[in-house]
């Protein structure tokens, strides 16, 4: 059984910064990309920033420049720097891992519980 485990959430100041981890622990092959998403209360779940196995990153506009997406693939664990934070970086932080659990297995898509980050003075 595959689980994903965010943690670093909390509340900050804006112009704060703050780390999240995902961590992901079981029977894994191979993660082949793993992603940060966010979700603000009353609005869809929007992608934040994504990293590949090769280390590729993607990052939505609204964040560029002021999150970072790393990885350690020994550890299979994700983070996210997030420096000079604002109030509408308030939402639900989730992370989502595609991996597969043996050689040649389809790939399967993973989520993690959610952290909370709040921005506020």
């Amino acid at each position: 059984q595959v689980q994903l485990v965010e943690s670093g959430g909390g509340l900050v100041q804006p112009g704060g910064s703050l780390r999240l981890s995902c961590a992901a622990s079981g029977s894994i092959f191979s993660i082949n990309v793993m992603t940060w998403y966010r979700q603000a209360p009353g609005k869809e779940r929007e992608l934040v920033a994504t990293i590949t196995s090769g280390g590729s990153t993607n990052y939505a506009d609204s964040v560029k420049g002021r999150f970072t997406i790393s990885r350690d693939g020994a550890k299979n664990t994700v983070y996210l720097q997030m420096n000079s934070l604002k109030p509408e970086d308030t939402a639900v932080y989730y992370c989502n891992a595609h991996l597969t659990l043996r050689l040649g297995s389809v790939v399967r898509s993973y989520w993690g519980q959610g952290t909370q980050v709040t921005v506020s003075s």
